[in-house]
């Protein structure tokens, strides 16, 4: 077990020593005024429109990210991961998070054997957005991760956005790897059925009406590993994946000697319009490398570690990807391609019984070291969030004898263990999707924001240029993206966008930058951060109608919770000098009136 620290950051000690296990008074889940009493929270809902445009000019600082908002936690995590670590933890959380899952789904429906080519393009987009969480990780070594980030460059409004979207990842992202583990399992036992272990309930609609209990457990067992230890979890996914590494280049190899270059054509069924479909789903694939940049506070030197672990680790990894998806569509024609356990169901039809469990053992292996590494990322997101008093601070709580924030994996664990017990694959793996897509998407503009706009030093004037050049970059790339779903065929309307798109990052190069990344920083600004806009943007505009429905009634639900609750208690944390007195003040001037 790992040896936590057990000062508080920064050398100041809690006021009150308590159990950790006896934190559910009110005073610990809303303890800021506006939530004090009926009166202070009817003052609060009757201030929501000038305390709403007050968050949304506010803005984070990296020193208040860094050194104010660990404090909530009561004790710091322990700095004890290097690059190796990093490099592990990277490979062990993306690798089985889709290459098994989705790769099936989206060759039989929407790419065919140009899956390979949705990969390249989905991996060019991981590794642009890899970047920029790299610069950002080595800055701002903290567990917020893109929470954080987007705080600082963007405003408490559109952090909280990102917060709730990446929730909604995390929630997702379980559940999907939960169901997929289950799926894997059940084709082990009996391939021709893999939902044989799942109950059906017949009142329930379509896509939520099999119930998956093996998914519930999987997610128990794995994220109460991951709370057990950050080191501990570590080691056991640095062994684990090694040994999938050897497993994965022994998948590859049979499928490339066993398969028949034949299955490849036609090599586009369904067009570029597919190969960009699929692209926006297998995007999954390379989701994983957010969750290990939120380690950043528990890395020894974030400036060295983070770059070596993300960027090497997610170019072998893009490589790999490839790889396998050629060999899938080698091995079995895409129209007969399993949609739920693709590579294991390819190898028992070649009469390879034995790969197949080989190929489902590595499945399921790497997916449920995604889970563990996820479990890590997912808590350490909701900490900062907590921290930050979006949620209750309850949730920031780091525990004294594991140095793991136990109160926010059991939060993430009990909310994805039901998502996954009804929900299917598919429509898990489009909410994700879009998600994911645009929180990678708005870290690309944080980071242009970062490097061109610093409140001190930057003149109205080049603010002014440089707005107009960012928003003129985000809506050439959404004409983009909307000609492209249109589905005109006349090359004008591409070109056009495109050339806004290219003069308005070309402007923006010639304005001057007012901050330089102090060790490591992404090359070539404004332009691999302006691709990386309009790569995401065009992947999420590759969606169904479906996951945009969904994206939005999530956000909706997520904006009522804002207006009524976070707004406020950041608010209050944000103005705690005088808020007290003031509220005292309204309250005796209301006993005076009665």
């Amino acid at each position: 077990m790992d040896v936590p620290t057990t000062d508080p950051p920064h050398g100041t000690l809690p006021s009150v020593q308590r159990s950790y296990w006896r934190r559910w008074s009110k005073q610990d889940i809303f303890p800021e005024e506006s939530f004090r009493d009926c009166s202070s929270y009817k003052y609060a809902l009757s201030q929501t429109c000038s305390r709403l445009k007050d968050r949304l000019l506010d803005r984070s600082s990296d020193d208040n990210e860094l050194i104010e908002l660990p404090k909530a936690s009561g004790i710091g995590m322990k700095k004890c991961l290097t690059w190796w670590d990093l490099i592990w933890l990277a490979f062990g959380s993306v690798v089985g998070s889709g290459i098994f899952t989705i790769t099936g789904l989206e060759a039989r429906d929407d790419a065919g054997p140009s899956i390979v080519i949705s990969y390249v393009v989905s991996g060019l987009s991981a590794l642009l957005s890899v970047f920029c969480y790299s610069e950002f990780a080595i800055e701002v070594p903290v567990a917020g991760g893109s929470f954080s980030f987007l705080r600082i460059e963007l405003g408490d409004f559109i952090a909280f956005i990102a917060a709730g979207n990446i929730f909604l990842e995390a929630i997702v992202g379980a559940a999907g790897l939960g169901r997929s583990w289950s799926s894997y399992f059940a084709s082990m036992i009996n391939s021709d059925n893999p939902d044989f272990l799942r109950f059906k309930v017949s009142f329930l609609s379509e896509g939520f009406n099999l119930l998956d209990p093996i998914a519930v457990i999987v997610l128990l067992v794995a994220n109460g590993i991951a709370v057990s230890g950050t080191r501990r979890t570590s080691f056991l996914t640095w062994i684990t994946s090694v040994i999938s590494t050897l497993l994965i280049i022994f998948v590859i190899v049979i499928g490339f000697v066993k398969g028949n270059s034949a299955n490849l054509v036609p090599f586009f069924p369904f067009g570029a319009r597919g190969v960009f479909r699929a692209a926006a789903v297998v995007y999954w694939s390379y989701t994983g490398f957010d969750m290990v940049a939120t380690m950043a506070e528990e890395t020894k030197k974030p400036s060295r570690d983070i770059p070596v672990g993300l960027i090497g680790s997610m170019s072998v990894i893009s490589v790999i990807y490839c790889l396998m998806a050629l060999s899938l569509t080698m091995l079995q024609k895409y129209t007969e391609i399993d949609r739920n356990a693709a590579f294991s169901v390819a190898f028992d039809k070649i009469g390879m019984t034995w790969a197949k469990y080989l190929v489902s053992i590595v499945a399921i292996k790497g997916m449920t070291t995604s889970l563990l590494v996820g479990s890590m990322g997912q808590a350490r997101y909701t900490t900062q969030i907590a921290r930050a008093h979006l949620i209750p601070p309850l949730f920031a709580l780091v525990h004294p004898k594991t140095g793991t924030p136990v109160y926010a994996t059991l939060l993430t664990t009990i909310t994805s263990a039901i998502v996954a017990l009804f929900s299917s694959l598919d429509v898990l793996s489009s909410v994700f999707s879009f998600s994911t897509l645009a929180i990678f998407m708005l870290m690309a503009v944080a980071l242009l924001v970062r490097r061109y706009y610093n409140k001190d030093t930057t003149p109205s004037s080049d603010y002014i240029k440089f707005l107009i050049c960012l928003f003129s970059i985000l809506g050439s790339c959404l004409a983009l993206t909307t000609v492209w779903n249109l589905d005109r065929q006349g090359w004008i309307e591409y070109v056009v966008p495109a050339s806004f798109w290219f003069l308005s990052t070309l402007a923006m190069s010639f304005l001057p930058k007012y901050r330089s990344p102090k060790v490591w920083g992404v090359p070539l600004v404004p332009w691999l951060p302006s691709l990386s806009i309009g790569m995401n943007l065009i992947l999420i505009g590759s969606l169904g109608t479906e996951a945009f429905l969904r994206f939005f009634i999530c956000s909706a639900v997520m904006l009522l919770y804002y207006l009524f609750i976070g707004l406020h208690a950041t608010y209050d944390v944000a103005h705690q000098d005088g808020l007290g007195s003031k509220n005292e003040e309204i309250k005796d001037d209301d006993s005076r009136v009665v």
